[in-house]
């Protein structure tokens, strides 16, 4: 009698315990998959600048709807996360938009054209300007939480990896800030403005600039790996597949 009473208090116990951890499971992941499905978080999608995504293509090409911001000209790529669509313009400003109505969430102003198309990480927006800064910001408020002074102006897309925020300047150099405080954790100096968008991989920071080479920097160091020359200044994004830039 003892032993059944003690079976049947275990299995009151345990099995609604059971049903719990696999709703949680089960509900995490959902979520994860749902919520990063029509994501597009940075500029060519993700860190290897693959430039895909596994969601569906729309089916028609009606226009859901038109944001008129004053005619400021959209420079840069939009980023989508959560239903958030982020985009700067010429007049400084960084936009929050709902993806659905195109009605604003916030909007947040810096002191310069915004070219730089954001990155979204772990709740915070991260962008450049012409002013000569990175930004770090609220994604859900728009607040400040940082920002990070260049020699010059800042077109390129920041990424953001292991904690830290790698992106390139004007001023010839290529950062890596930390994402939480802004900090520079170092920065590594090129022979020409630098435009293009970092692509990471494997440890590894990789990025074109006006001194016509591609470079392969250290993540964590900035130390370089390697570098490439081309015939003239690259002013575009790597993108990393298979091993190759």
């Amino acid at each position: 009698m003892r032993d059944s009473t003690r079976v049947f208090y275990l299995l009151f116990i345990c099995i609604p315990l059971l049903v719990l951890v696999l709703n949680a499971t089960s509900r995490s992941f959902v979520y994860a998959s749902s919520g990063s499905s029509d994501d597009w978080p940075m500029h060519q999608h993700d860190l290897s600048h693959t430039g895909f995504s596994s969601s569906v293509a729309p089916k028609t090409n009606n226009t859901m709807w038109t944001l008129i911001t004053a005619g400021n000209f959209q420079w840069c790529s939009a980023a989508v996360v959560s239903g958030v669509a982020y985009v700067g313009d010429s007049y400084g400003w960084v936009y929050a938009l709902n993806i659905t109505i195109g009605q604003i969430i916030w909007k947040f102003s810096t002191g310069g054209i915004v070219e730089s198309s954001p990155a979204i990480a772990n709740g915070i927006v991260y962008v450049g300007s012409y002013d000569c800064r990175v930004y770090a910001l609220n994604s859900s408020t728009g607040k400040q939480i940082w920002n990070y002074s260049t020699g010059g102006n800042v077109i390129s897309s920041p990424s953001v990896a292991y904690g830290e925020v790698f992106v390139g300047s004007w001023d010839e150099r290529v950062y890596a800030l930390n994402a939480s405080t802004g900090t520079k954790i170092w920065s590594y100096k090129t022979g020409g403005i630098v435009m293009s968008s970092p692509a990471v991989a494997n440890g590894v920071v990789f990025i074109g600039s006006a001194d016509s080479r591609v470079y392969a920097l250290n993540s964590s160091t900035g130390k370089q790996i390697w570098n490439y020359t081309v015939g003239d200044s690259v002013h575009s994004s790597p993108s990393v597949v298979n091993g190759r830039v």
